[in-house]
C-alpha cells in the first residue's frame, strides 16, 4: 500500500470513527442524563428523601430517565435551583412558586397539584388554656414556619391581619422555626405559645401520634386557599411536560402501587393546575409586604 493510500485510508477510517461517535454521543447522552427533581424543605430532609422514592421509581419508568432527588437547604435554594437549570422540577408551595414565577420573569411553569391543593387550610395551635380565638394571641409568643412559606406564614400572617392583628406589634415575639414539624414541636415543648403550620403535616402528625391532640390543640382552621404544585422551567421540551403532566394524572387510588404513592404524597389524586389558581395568593403576599412588585 502506497503512502498517498494508507493515508487516504487512514483519514477515511479517522472520519468514520468521528461519525460513528459523533451518532452514538446523543444516545449515551440520553441513556446517561438525569431528571433531577427537588422540593421545598417544609419537612426533614429524611422525611422529604422517605415520601420522594417510590414516586421517583414510578416517574423514572413514565419518562425513561433517571430520576434523582436533590435536597435544598432553604425555599430560596429551590427557586434558584429551577432557574438556574440545576433541577428540573420542584414541589413548590404557593408562595414560593409565586416567588419562583417573579424572579424568572414568569419562565415557570405549574404543572400539577393535589386535589387537596384547591382548598389548602392552615392551622394555629397551642397548648395554652387562654388561648381560643385568634384574638387571643396578643401579647403571645408565637411560631411561624419557614418565612417562604405560604401554609406556615404567608397565608396565617394574612388571616391574622384580616382579624386585625399584626403579628411585628401586638404579639410579644414571633420566631420561625423553619418547616411544619419543627413548629409542633416548639409549641409541643414550650418555646412558644403558638404555631401555624400546614394541616396535612399536623394530621399527619396526629394519625403518627407523634403529637397528643389532648395537649397540643389546634384553635383555628384558616378558610382555603389554592397552595402546592410540582413546577418546571417553562423551557422545558414539551414532550416530556406532557409525559410528566400525564404520570401524575394516571395515578390511580384503585390501584394499589399507585395508592401507595399517593398516600406518601398525602394526595387522593394529582390535577392539572395553572398559574392563575395563584394570584390570590400573590395578592396576599403584596399586601402582607412580603413580595414586591
Amino acid at each position: 500500500m502506497t503512502h498517498s493510500v494508507l493515508h487516504t485510508f487512514k483519514s477515511a477510517l479517522t472520519a468514520a470513527m468521528s461519525a460513528a461517535l459523533l451518532l452514538a454521543a446523543p444516545l449515551s447522552q440520553a441513556q446517561n442524563q438525569v431528571f433531577r427533581v427537588s422540593a421545598i424543605p417544609d419537612e426533614a430532609p429524611t422525611e422529604l428523601q422517605r415520601k420522594f422514592k417510590p414516586l421517583g421509581e414510578y416517574l423514572e419508568k413514565k419518562i425513561g430517565m433517571k430520576v434523582e432527588f436533590t435536597p435544598v437547604t432553604d425555599y430560596a435554594a429551590s427557586v434558584e435551583g429551577l432557574i438556574n437549570k440545576k433541577i428540573d422540577m420542584v414541589w413548590f408551595g404557593g408562595f414560593t412558586f409565586v416567588q419562583a414565577k417573579e424572579r424568572s420573569k414568569n419562565q415557570v411553569t405549574p404543572l400539577v397539584q393535589r386535589a387537596e391543593d384547591e382548598k389548602f387550610h392552615s392551622v394555629f395551635i397551642t397548648t395554652k388554656n387562654d388561648i381560643h380565638k385568634l384574638e387571643d394571641l396578643k401579647g403571645h409568643t408565637l411560631s411561624f414556619g419557614s418565612e417562604s412559606s405560604t401554609s406556615g406564614h404567608l397565608m396565617p400572617r394574612s388571616y391574622l391581619l384580616a382579624a386585625k392583628i399584626n403579628p411585628d406589634t401586638d404579639l410579644k415575639r414571633i420566631a420561625f422555626s423553619g418547616a411544619h414539624d419543627a413548629t409542633v414541636a416548639a409549641v409541643a415543648g414550650g418555646k412558644v405559645d403558638a404555631g401555624a403550620l400546614n394541616i396535612s403535616v399536623w394530621e399527619k402528625l396526629v394519625a403518627e401520634h407523634k403529637v397528643d391532640p389532648a395537649v397540643v390543640r389546634v384553635f383555628y382552621t384558616t378558610p382555603g386557599y389554592y397552595d402546592y404544585n410540582w413546577s418546571v422551567r417553562t423551557d422545558m421540551d414539551p414532550a416530556l411536560k406532557k409525559k410528566l403532566t400525564d404520570a401524575f394524572l394516571a395515578l390511580d387510588p384503585k390501584n394499589p402501587q399507585d395508592k401507595a404513592i399517593l398516600d406518601l404524597q398525602r394526595a387522593s389524586k394529582f390535577i392539572p393546575t395553572k398559574a392563575e389558581n395563584y394570584t390570590a395568593i400573590e395578592a396576599a403576599a403584596v399586601n402582607a409586604g412580603l413580595l414586591k412588585k
